[in-house]
């Protein structure tokens, strides 16, 4: 027999443990070794191409699954990680995504900042924080100018420089010129921004806010009237639902920001694009010379996407920080949202109103709507699950199962720190297909579906666009929304249906159970715990505990908040033995086959004490 030279012995073993159903991941590592605990992977990228070739070659090892096991860090993307129908498992051998045991793993879209010094005398700065202000040059993002919404310092979030630091004091409008497309203010109220570049208003509209890019002001007396970019000018006088108030006593309320004329309190922020400079002005005890300085420059994280005929499936995130996110849309194109974030390409009021089939109210209002990002997207895939992971420091949505998502779980993960939706599922409509009309496709493949929402906590999500909500389920079915604890949120806890329509549609069969919401409705009215929306058959609201509404002081109506809500269409829903702090509710427009039994103040406490978290999540609340 002949003896195999040493160097080809060698060569053979290290190709055989090249090929082993551990992959290993190191911020320290080379996508170019081998992926072995001592030869890691740099990225997750790499480390899914070599499971996506063991599983071609139909290697051995991955009969038991295949394990990523990512060392401790921060793995910072230049683009989304992809993962394609090739990189699926199977029920036998999943694909499982993890850290090595107790080390923290950050998949982050951010830029870390360096470099501060004191800004000096600069142009437009506010007196008051003259000799306060730092300033950096920020990097260029893989060969251009980044550009960006947020900045955190010290993990913490800082603030769009705006002109009320207590949003108690915000002004009101005077007048709405919708002919004209001029928003009419108080003079004074827009007096520091007169000649800022690029500034911007923030509008209160009774369930959503708009983000209004200012492209003039003209003063007359004592008031002001603005005009706004395109293509949100247009939309914005267009529109019919949300609107801005006028009247009744509570005309709207504004904000502005994005003008170095308003950075005037600690912890405020600027920065101007022309130039890479970012300016800061530290809150008490930070030092900017140690500081850490994070401003986000990717929108999407992960992105995982199949179709219906090849999905992505069995696959399973464990353990993985998702952070550091932003989102663009409303610096480029302004944000005109018709509901839960979900914003309009193009809408109008028509008259006279269309009539419908089927007792739907005649319609005046028409919508056709695109779907903010997330920081994981996720489509045409099944089996996927995600488990004790964590969404934070995101600038539009967590977690975005987008369409032709079944079998899915997410389960004891946190999203914390998001500016829109914590978690969203399930059609909002194409934006080809109008936002009133029930949606039930052929092809019911294409639904998201059988998925488990269950033990996650949210919390300070919504922070930047107050109409979202923590958990958005729109045209979905088989779904089940359980034991989840939602707090701190502008507006509604959890959003299920879309479509205002009784008409009949896809959904079917979801339940929302058990859950604990509380201080909700921070910044928005028009609003309640668990909202519904259309014809939802064999559809359970049950043994929720809903408390302590936080009541926004400059709502459009104060009155109109509600603990529970089923509005425009919604039918064949069961509402029962729900705790909730009184009899508040509203049943708006409603379609038939609705069953309400048992709910309020008079219900056992034992289910009040059962909602929220079970006891093996509960160490979530203190992450």
């Amino acid at each position: 027999m002949k003896r195999i030279p040493f160097l080809l012995l060698i060569l053979f073993l290290g190709v055989t443990k090249a090929f082993s159903a551990d992959i290993w991941v190191s911020v320290h590592g080379n996508d170019r070794n081998n992926g072995t605990q001592t030869s890691p992977k740099a990225t997750l990228a790499g480390a899914l191409r070599q499971a996506r070739e063991l599983r071609r070659l139909k290697d051995e090892s991955v009969k038991g699954g295949i394990h990523i096991y990512m060392q401790g860090g921060t793995y910072s993307l230049y683009e989304p990680v992809f993962i394609r129908p090739e990189d699926s498992g199977t029920k036998e051998s999943p694909t499982v995504i993890q850290p090595v045991k107790d080390e923290k793993v950050i998949m982050s879209g951010g830029v870390s900042l360096s470099g501060w010094q004191k800004a000096g005398n600069v142009n437009g700065l506010p007196a008051s924080a003259k000799g306060k202000v730092w300033v950096t040059e920020v990097p260029d993002f893989n060969g251009r100018t980044a550009d960006f919404r947020q900045l955190w310092i010290n993990g913490k979030k800082a603030v769009r420089a705006r002109n009320v630091a207590d949003f108690k004091q915000m002004a009101r409008i005077v007048n709405n010129d919708v002919e004209n497309e001029i928003l009419w203010v108080p003079a004074k109220s827009v007096k520091a921004i007169m000649n800022a570049r690029r500034a911007e208003l923030v509008l209160h509209e009774m369930w959503a806010i708009a983000n209004l890019r200012i492209k003039s002001i003209k003063v007359q007396g004592d008031s002001a009237g603005i005009k706004f970019c395109n293509p949100e000018s247009r939309i914005q006088f267009e529109h019919p639902w949300p609107r801005p108030m006028l009247g009744k006593g509570v005309n709207s309320a504004f904000y502005l920001t994005n003008a170095i004329e308003l950075l005037d309190q600690p912890g405020e922020w600027y920065y101007d694009n022309r130039t890479a400079r970012l300016y800061y002005y530290p809150r008490e005890g930070e030092n900017m010379k140690t500081a850490s300085a994070v401003v986000p420059a990717l929108e999407t994280l992960v992105q995982v996407e199949g179709t219906v005929d090849r999905p992505v499936s069995n696959i399973r995130f464990e353990g993985i920080n998702f952070n550091y996110t932003t989102w663009m849309r409303p610096s480029e194109k302004g944000h005109v949202p018709l509901q839960a974030g979900m914003y309009m390409l193009d809408a109008y009021t028509l008259n006279p109103k269309q009539l419908r089939d089927d007792h739907n109210h005649p319609l005046d209002n028409q919508g056709w709507i695109g779907r903010p990002p997330a920081a994981v997207q996720v489509q045409g895939a099944n089996n996927i699950a995600f488990a004790n992971c964590n969404f934070e420091h995101l600038g539009s949505c967590g977690l975005d199962f987008v369409e032709a998502a079944q079998h899915v779980s997410v389960e004891g993960s946190i999203f914390r720190d998001i500016a829109g939706n914590g978690l969203q599922t399930g059609k909002f409509n194409d934006p080809s297909f109008e936002s009133h009309l029930p949606y039930d496709p052929a092809d019911s493949r294409v639904l998201c579906a059988n998925q488990l929402i269950a033990n996650n906590y949210f919390t300070d999500v919504t922070n930047e666009d107050w109409g979202c909500v923590a958990i958005c389920a729109g045209f979905v079915r088989d779904v089940t929304i359980q034991h989840n604890e939602i707090s701190y949120v502008s507006y509604t806890g959890i959003n299920l249906g879309w479509g205002w329509t009784q008409t009949v549609n896809c959904m079917r069969n979801n339940k929302v159970i058990a859950n604990n919401i509380h201080h909700y409705a921070i910044h928005m009215h028009d609003v309640a715990g668990i909202y519904t929306l259309s014809a939802q058959p064999k559809t359970v609201v049950a043994e929720n505990y809903v408390h302590d509404i936080v009541l926004s002081p400059y709502a459009h109506d104060p009155n109109h908040w509600f603990y529970l809500y089923t509005d425009e269409g919604s039918s064949f829903i069961e509402v029962k033995d729900n705790w909730c702090d009184s009899e508040k509710f509203l049943k708006n427009a409603n379609g038939p086959g609705n069953v309400w039994t048992n709910n309020g103040p008079m219900v056992a406490d034992s289910i009040r004490n059962r909602a929220g978290l079970q006891p093996d999540y509960l160490y979530l609340l203190k992450k």
